[in-house]
C-alpha cells in the first residue's frame, strides 16, 4: 500500500529539519562503521550511548535491522542505511521492491527520529571474489533504488550510494603510480555509467580503502608506507610526493573518475583501519600507530595531494565480530576498535587533536558466571578424540587468536586445546553440555587466560540470536585443521 500524502509530507518535514545548519568551516568528519555478525551482540541502544559519550556523529551500517536502527532514533547520529547485496536482484528485477524498502527503511525511521543521510545499495559488489556474481544487477538496483528515494520526496536530501572496494581501480605493474590508475577492465564501462549516474544525482562515491591489506596480500610492500609517520622512502608521479599508500591509493581513484570523465566527484572514505589481531602484522601496536597517524591527518584537514581538504570517513569497524567470513584472511573477526564486549583496545583520540585518553566503554554489559572450559589432562584416552573434538569447537565458535603470528599464537600443546574448548563452550553460553568433548574437558573457576592470551568469559546475550547448541556425531565433523595440534 502506497504511503498516505500526509505521511510523507511529514517525513520530508522532519527530515529538513534535521539537516545541520552550514557551517563556516567543515571539521574533520570520522564515523565508524557498525557491523553486528557476532554470536552475543550488545543492546544497541547501549552502544548508541557508547557513540554519544565519545562525540561520534554518524555510523554506517551493513543492513537496516530495526533492532539496530531504532536505537539511534533522536540520536542525532547521522546515519547511512543499506540494503545487502542478497537483496540485489530482487532490487534490481522490480521497482515495488525498491518503493517498499524505501517505505519500510527511510520513510518510518525518518517518522521515528532516525537521521538518515545515505542509503547504500549492496556491498563491495564488483569484489573479485564474487566472480562477477553482481555484476549485472547492481546499476539496475541503484538506478530503482534512487527513483524510489525521489517519488517519497527524499532524493535531494537523502544520497544513494554503492560502497566499493579499493580492488575496482588499479595501476598497472610496469607502471605503479596514482596517475597511471583507471577502473578495472572488465567494469570499466560499468564504472563510467555508474559513477556519471551518481554524479548527476550529486551522490559520492564511497570507497574501502586498507593500508593493512596492502601489506598482507604483497610481502614486499614497505611496512612504513602503511603509516603516516613520513618513515619511508617516498613515491613520485608528475612532481606529487606520497609517503603513504593511502594517498596514493585515494588519489588512484581521483585518476580513475577523471578519465570516467567526473573529475570533481565527492568521494567518502567508507571504510579504513587496522585489525588487532589474526595475522603477524595485525597488533594493537600497529593498529594505534596507524589511528594516530590517520586521526591527526583528518583533524588537520589536510586531505590528498590531489583533494587537499575536508575528507568524510568512517572508521572499520566499532566492535569485533565474531562470526565474520575468515576467507579473506583470520583478521577479519579483529577490526574493532572495541572488543566483544564494548571496551576500548587502546588509547585514541578521534579529534586528532593529540589527547592521549582511552574512548569511553559500553556501559552496562553483563557477563556469564567466571568460569571456563580446559583441556582435562586426566580424560582416559584423551588423545582418541581430540584432533577431531578440537575441529568440531573451532567449526562453531572463533579459533582466530590461535593463528600464526596473532596473540594466542604462543600457547603450549594443552593451552590450544584448552582456548578451543572454552570458546566454544562461552559461545554457547556456558552450557554445561558444551564443555564435555566425551570427557576431555572439564570446568574451572580458574582464569585460563595465558601471558598475553585472553580466554574470554561471554557476556550476556540481549538479541535472543545466539546460535543454537547442536550436536553431532563426530564422524560427521570436518577434519579441517585451524591449526596444527598434534
Amino acid at each position: 500500500m502506497a504511503p498516505r500524502p500526509a505521511a510523507v509530507a511529514l517525513a520530508v518535514a522532519l527530515f529538513l529539519l534535521l539537516l545541520p545548519a552550514p557551517a563556516a568551516a567543515a571539521a574533520a568528519a570520522v564515523g565508524v562503521n557498525w557491523g553486528t555478525m557476532m554470536s552475543h551482540p550488545i543492546h544497541p541502544s547501549a552502544v548508541v550511548e557508547m557513540l554519544r559519550a565519545n562525540d561520534v556523529d554518524r555510523v554506517k551500517l551493513f543492513d537496516a535491522d530495526p533492532w539496530t536502527v531504532a536505537a539511534l532514533a533522536g540520536s542525532g547520529v547521522q546515519t547511512m542505511l543499506a540494503a545487502p547485496n542478497d537483496q540485489l536482484e530482487s532490487l534490481a528485477r522490480d521497482p515495488r521492491r525498491a518503493r517498499d524498502w524505501v517505505r519500510h527503511n527511510v520513510t518510518a525511521n525518518l517518522n521515528a527520529g532516525v537521521d538518515v543521510r545515505y542509503v547504500a545499495v549492496g556491498n563491495e559488489p564488483f569484489l573479485k571474489s564474487y566472480n562477477g556474481s553482481f555484476i549485472n544487477i547492481t546499476f539496475p538496483a541503484l538506478k530503482n533504488m534512487q527513483k524510489a528515494l525521489n517519488e517519497a520526496g527524499f532524493g535531494q536530501g537523502i544520497k544513494v550510494v554503492v560502497p566499493l572496494n579499493a580492488d575496482i581501480y588499479s595501476s598497472p605493474e610496469n607502471k605503479p603510480v596514482p596517475s597511471a590508475g583507471s577502473f578495472r577492465k572488465d567494469i570499466n564501462d560499468l564504472m563510467v555509467d555508474i559513477v556519471n549516474f551518481l554524479h548527476v544525482n550529486d551522490a559520492p562515491f564511497v570507497v574501502n580503502i586498507y593500508p593493512f591489506l596492502s601489506l598482507y596480500q604483497n610481502p614486499n610492500f614497505p611496512l612504513n608506507f602503511s603509516f603516516f609517520d613520513g618513515a619511508t622512502k617516498p613515491v613520485y608521479d608528475q612532481g606529487v610526493v606520497y609517503t603513504n599508500v593511502f594517498d596514493a591509493n585515494f588519489d588512484t581513484l581521483v585518476w580513475s573518475l577523471r578519465k570516467a570523465g567526473v573529475p570533481d566527484m565527492r568521494i567518502i572514505v567508507g571504510e579504513v583501519g587496522w585489525p588487532t589481531d589474526g595475522d603477524k602484522n595485525a597488533n594493537v601496536k600497529y593498529a594505534q600507530r596507524f589511528y594516530s597517524g590517520f586521526l591527526k591527518k583528518m583533524a588537520k584537514n589536510v586531505g590528498t595531494p590531489l583533494r587537499p581538504g575536508h575528507m568524510e570517513v568512517y572508521l572499520f569497524a566499532l566492535i569485533d565480530e565474531n562470526q565474520k567470513s575468515v576467507l579473506p584472511g583470520r583478521f577479519e573477526r579483529h577490526w574493532g576498535l572495541f572488543t566483544y564486549d564494548g571496551k576500548p583496545k587502546f588509547s585514541m583520540d578521534l579529534s586528532g587533536n593529540g589527547k592521549v585518553n582511552y574512548l569511553a566503554e559500553v556501559k552496562g554489559v553483563q557477563y556469564l558466571p567466571s568460569q571456563w572450559c580446559v583441556f582435562n589432562k586426566d580424560a582416559k584416552d584423551k588423545y582418541k578424540d581430540l584432533p577431531a573434538s578440537v575441529n568440531y569447537a573451532c567449526s562453531n565458535a572463533d579459533c582466530t587468536p590461535l593463528g600464526y603470528g596473532s596473540s594466542c599464537n604462543g600457547l603450549s600443546h594443552d593451552g590450544n586445546i584448552s582456548y578451543a574448548f572454552n570458546i566454544y563452550f562461552q559461545t554457547m553460553d556456558q552450557d554445561v553440555r558444551a564443555c564435555s568433548f566425551g570427557g576431555l574437558a572439564k570446568i574451572t573457576t580458574t582464569n585460563a587466560s595465558q601471558g598475553g592470551c585472553l580466554f574470554p568469559v561471554q557476556i550476556l546475550s540481549v538479541s535472543g540470536r545466539v546460535v543454537p547448541l547442536i550436536f553431532l556425531p563426530l564422524s560427521l565433523v570436518l577434519l579441517v585443521s585451524v591449526f596444527t595440534l598434534l
